[in-house]
């Protein structure tokens, strides 16, 4: 049965999901949380990334992950990066998806679900545009969703807006368990940075 996203009772299952998943992902997790703090403060000083974000509505949030560039990188999108600003350290938490991690406590806060659009920057004003035009800020970001599975990237904003519209045209909690599933399995793919 395909739930959709306008439903209320959908909503509410979806949000349930979300904050049980939350918080026995952090409790399982505390030991290796702990681990990687305390690398990423011998890494950089200063082992936690937050960055404001769009979030439901338009609304700004923090979103945290474990640092994995240099604190001096410019605040852009992913895709503008250039790799050189990765850290060793750095790289091998975003190829483990380690660096997601800390994105547990905004899922848990409500900022977030585990599956939906990944949160832009409000300075990427193209897919401001595009998803706007879409009503995907109706919806909560997600750590994973279809784009992430396609690996499709913010760097083509119309593709990505078109992406996010068809995860939710045919939303429903079975889809919602798949995304985290192949996310889980190595599937799943963030924001892809630029080499020299």
């Amino acid at each position: 049965m395909t739930l959709r996203v306008n439903n209320i009772n959908y909503i509410k299952l979806i949000r349930f999901f979300d904050i049980s998943l939350s918080i026995i992902g952090i409790i399982l997790l505390i030991p290796i949380f702990l681990i990687l703090l305390i690398i990423g403060f011998w890494d950089t000083g200063s082992p936690i990334f937050k960055q404001e974000r769009v979030g439901r509505n338009k609304k700004p949030f923090n979103l945290l992950k474990f640092r994995s560039m240099y604190v001096e990188t410019q605040s852009v999108a992913t895709h503008l990066v250039n790799v050189s600003s990765i850290t060793k350290w750095g790289s091998f938490l975003r190829r483990s998806k380690l660096d997601e991690l800390p994105q547990l406590f905004n899922v848990l806060n409500g900022d977030m679900s585990f599956v939906g659009p990944r949160p832009n920057l409000f300075n990427q004003e193209q897919l401001l545009k595009e998803r706007d035009i879409r009503g995907i800020y109706e919806f909560r970001p997600g750590i994973t969703g279809l784009a992430q599975i396609k690996q499709i990237d913010m760097s083509t904003p119309q593709l990505l807006a078109e992406v996010d519209s068809k995860m939710f045209q045919n939303y429903s909690i079975i889809e919602y368990f798949k995304y985290i599933s192949l996310t889980i399995y190595g599937n799943g793919f963030g924001d892809r940075v630029k080499k020299k």
